[in-house]
């Protein structure tokens, strides 16, 4: 079951990454990996760098995809942008949290979700 929730959630962040192209968003990088976790997609979206987590699902069995964003995994998704942009030296004036949750074929992009 874990192994086909990992290709499930590969997929996701494929099908997630096609859809922000499609919405002209520039893709920096995917699966990034720090010291302090990792983040499944950013992106420049205008002027603004977006950090992106994907959830994906194939039914309501367990609750909405992006419910499984809680507070931790935000503080975490916090931690791990924080030392991007100071390790990479990027700066910019907006820095922005998404969630796309992808539920079955349904894409659902939820801006500054937190």
């Amino acid at each position: 079951m874990k192994k086909l929730n990992k290709i499930n959630g590969t997929i996701g962040e494929i099908d997630a990454v096609q859809f922000l192209k499609n919405k002209k968003y520039q893709i920096i990088s995917t699966n990034y990996r720090n010291r302090m976790g990792e983040i499944d997609i950013i992106a420049k979206d205008k002027n603004a760098l977006v950090f992106v987590e994907v959830k994906s699902r194939a039914t309501l069995l367990y609750g909405r995809p992006c419910e499984a964003v809680d507070f931790r995994k935000q503080q975490k998704i916090r931690k791990v942008a924080e030392l991007y942009l100071v390790t990479t030296k990027n700066y910019y004036a907006d820095v922005r949290f998404d969630v796309i949750e992808i539920l079955g074929e349904e894409i659902n992009h939820i801006e500054n979700a937190f």
